[in-house]
């Protein structure tokens, strides 16, 4: 079982508004029930589960992060989720500092093996010092999950360990939509895209002298085309290519844009900073 396959981005949140160790608890079970599985156990069962684990030893480990965990018996499979606060929220945390980064685990009662790897596996990415920096950072969830799970990968030791991406081409014929999507995938948290220019087979034709007639209309300017070429989650293609037809609309029912996705069998280094 890997991170990315339990952990929620519609449960995350970077903007926390608790400011007591009772509110922050419920507001975690907030979150938590956004998750299609944990929706049925509601808000109720899942606080007094946490206040209940937390009754026992505050999960507060210290240096501002909080891993509350809990277990649930009629749960088939687990959930994470992360949640932010900027200011801070009073936990009994060890060293009696606020925490600033939750990490909010639930599993099947029965499965304890698994719910230890899964705290060890947090507990493993945060080996990198610069990572709660940038999880505070997070302007949105999707940044917040991407980033945490960015550093999840840079733990791992084998090719094999690291998490099943495409490589998603945007083509447009639409400049307009070009910055839109881009924006998009700033605030989804993926970075490092690339941008081509390019022309439509419209610009050539012209020039087969069967089609010379048609040079008024193959002009130049409509057919120069971008594409984005970026490195996307395997588990988040539907996603993103819903959030895209947001912006463009059906791509199926209009011309001048396509999407396609690509497997990707090994990738090596990162385009962040290229961004």
């Amino acid at each position: 079982m890997e991170l990315y396959e339990i952990l929620d981005k519609d449960c995350c949140s970077v903007a926390m508004t608790a400011r007591t160790k009772d509110t922050a608890l419920h507001e975690l079970a907030g979150l938590a029930v956004r998750n299609p599985d944990i929706a049925p156990f509601g808000v109720d069962v899942i606080y007094q589960a946490l206040k209940d684990r937390e009754d026992q030893g505050s999960t507060g480990f210290g240096d501002g992060v909080a891993l509350p965990h809990m277990r649930l018996e009629g749960l088939s499979r687990f959930l994470v989720l992360i949640a932010a606060s900027k200011a801070g929220i009073e936990f009994d945390a060890i060293d009696r500092k606020r925490v600033h980064l939750f990490f909010l685990i639930i599993g099947p009662a029965e499965k304890v093996n698994e719910h230890v790897q899964i705290l060890a596996s947090i507990s493993r990415a945060f080996g990198t010092t610069h990572i709660k920096k940038e999880l505070l950072a997070a302007k949105t969830s999707g940044v917040l999950y991407e980033t945490f799970l960015r550093s999840v990968e840079k733990s791992m030791d084998t090719l094999t360990a690291k998490r099943k991406m495409k490589l998603m081409y945007v083509v447009l014929y639409m400049e307009d939509f070009l910055y839109h999507i881009l924006e998009y995938f700033i605030q989804e948290g993926i970075d490092g895209a690339t941008i081509t220019e390019s022309s439509g087979m419209g610009a050539y034709i012209s020039n087969i002298p069967l089609f010379a007639t048609f040079i008024g209309f193959f002009n130049e300017r409509k057919n120069q085309s971008k594409t984005i070429m970026a490195l996307i989650p395997a588990e988040r293609e539907h996603e993103l290519i819903e959030g895209i037809e947001k912006i463009t609309g059906d791509l199926d029912r209009k011309e001048g844009a396509m999407i396609i996705t690509t497997d990707v069998s090994i990738y090596r280094g990162s385009m962040k900073i290229m961004g």
